[in-house]
């Protein structure tokens, strides 16, 4: 018999959580065809691989890399740590449906389409997919449908939902799911998604589970009210039955630092419920987003237009000021942001398109405008919307607390890899296994494995990924336990290359191949199937 590759003398890891085995790894096309010791196949190509790790390729279920295909050049920074798919879509933000021009209006300032130098125009899901896949995507990509974007095509920015409009928006969700969406997201701290109600979210999740897809979420609070935002998520699983992924699990702000065991409490108790609830989170104490997520949501009722004539309103102004403060959810309605949970010293302005605020802190943007931090605030975001910072939200105990944890897969939370974005971009994955695994020991080699592949695999419904055995598809990550890591990398220079990763395979291609990336756009766009058909 003759394959295609073969990789000789590593040391295999399923992907489920077994121990590594000695062993060769064998390819033909875009599948596993053989594992075993000493396979005696005559082979196209023919990788050592001794003293290197053998395991599926990591699965990142937390991405913002929605329009990261349609960049000019292809991106490798999901490759070059072993990622081979990525699911997009997440916070209640996918790319599409939008569907006419004042919807992508709507939608331009929550997404990340102008940093990436991307145009975005009005589409169905099924477009948005076929449009992705002839772009030629650098690693596989599979896409939730988000609250958001429904909302925003169905009813705008306003707070109070038309006639119609959940009606539309669960119609628009059925056309979703039949082109392939994964899952359904939800960013309920941000506008619109936080102008909706458990009943409006648990329509979208009977939809959801109806077709046997998850439902994820990034939480309403993640702070101060953190158990009632994980209860309304536990609610509506409670309601629908969906599978619930509760999305970058996170204590927030320093004044509920040390509360990782509640939420974590949270979510074994709805599993002794009967629920199936998991979670993702990436392995930093800082985190990433939009700059305008520092203000109420309330802020950007009515679209981009009502938010540039509150902003240059000194009067409205203040008035947004008292109410963030405080940190309480708005009498109108919507969340509080995420003022009052980080501090302006805590705040780098990450994108924007003045060169000279970038890179900036808010406390020094104040200081170079002689204002208080606030007011800095509104002027940093009335000249960009779309801003985006890096901020200081989480301990290290908490972290390494979810890290521990079964229950808690990894998930980078990228945004798309320019600027200085933050750089879970380019080493989530490596950052793990060297803090996770090596100089903690927070995690077994094998446990760190199984959450970074097969435990979102199962979750999304990937069939033939998260899992090296005959029949998979072939995508693998060599890497070396004793070297791979992020070194270098820094707020200030977070596209710093990991090392130890020295190859990765895509469907039977090798694409990083001793270290570099090969060049070749190879992945594919996963479509989810219709529940009574078999998946791939």
């Amino acid at each position: 018999m003759k394959v295609d590759l073969l990789l000789t003398g590593g040391d295999v890891l399923d992907g489920l959580g077994s121990p590594a085995v000695r062993a060769d790894v064998a390819v033909a096309g875009d599948r596993v065809v053989a594992v075993g010791a000493h396979l005696d196949l005559r082979a196209a190509r023919v990788i050592d691989v001794t003293g290197h790790v053998v395991a599926p390729g990591f699965i990142d279920p937390h991405t913002h890399s929605d329009v990261v295909p349609l960049m000019a050049e292809p991106q490798p920074f999901k490759l070059l740590q072993g990622v081979t798919t990525e699911i997009v879509g997440n916070c209640g933000n996918s790319a599409a449906p939008l569907v006419d021009e004042t919807a992508v209006e709507n939608h331009r300032s929550i997404s990340s389409t102008a940093k990436a130098g991307v145009t975005s125009h009005p589409r169905t899901f099924a477009g948005y997919l076929d449009e992705i896949e002839a772009a030629g995507p650098t690693n596989h990509v599979a896409s939730l449908v988000g609250h958001h974007t429904l909302r925003i095509s169905a009813n705008g920015m306003a707070v109070d939902l038309a006639d119609g409009a959940l009606e539309r928006m669960v119609e628009l969700a059925e056309e979703a799911f039949a082109a392939g969406a994964v899952g359904l997201s939800t960013g309920l701290v941000y506008a619109p998604g936080s102008y909706g109600d458990v009943g409006e979210v648990s329509a979208l999740a009977h939809v959801a589970a109806r077709w046997q897809r998850p439902y994820a979420t990034h939480l309403r609070d993640e702070g101060d009210r953190l158990l009632a935002g994980l209860g309304e998520a536990v609610e509506v699983a409670r309601r629908t039955r969906v599978r619930l992924q509760v999305s970058h699990c996170k204590v927030a702000g320093a004044r509920n630092h040390g509360r990782a065991e509640e939420l974590l409490d949270v979510l074994r108790s709805a599993r002794a419920e009967g629920l199936d609830v998991l979670g993702d989170q990436y392995p930093y104490t800082t985190g990433e987003t939009f700059l305008a997520a520092l203000f109420p949501s309330l802020l950007q009722e009515g679209g981009p237009a009502a938010l540039r004539a509150r902003l240059s309103d000194p009067a409205q102004r203040r008035y947004w000021f008292e109410v963030a403060a405080t940190g309480a959810p708005p009498a109108g309605g919507g969340s509080p942001g995420a003022w009052h949970q980080t501090t302006p010293d805590g705040v780098t302005i990450s994108m924007h398109t003045d060169p000279a605020v970038q890179g900036t802190t808010l406390a020094e943007q104040a200081a170079v405008l002689a204002v208080p931090p606030w007011e800095a605030l509104c002027r940093t975001v009335l000249a960009d919307p779309s801003a985006m910072m890096v901020y200081e939200l989480m301990s290290a105990a908490d972290v390494d607390t979810l890290l521990a944890d079964p229950l808690i897969a990894i998930g980078s939370d990228n945004s798309v890899p320019v600027g200085l974005a933050h750089q879970r971009a380019w080493g989530c994955f490596p950052t793990v296994l060297a803090h996770g695994v090596r100089e903690t020991g927070l995690l077994g080699l094998p446990e760190a494995v199984r959450k970074m592949t097969s435990a979102s695999a199962a979750q999304f419904g990937l069939v033939g990924r998260g899992v090296l055995a005959p029949g998979c598809v072939a995508d693998l990550a060599v890497f070396d336990p004793a070297t791979v890591g992020h070194p270098g990398a820094s707020p200030q220079n977070p596209a710093a290359r990991p090392r130890g990763i020295p190859h990765v395979v895509l469907a039977g291609e090798v694409v990083v191949d001793h270290g570099d990336f090969t060049g070749v756009r190879h992945g594919r766009v996963l479509r989810a199937g219709h529940p009574e058909r078999s998946t791939s």
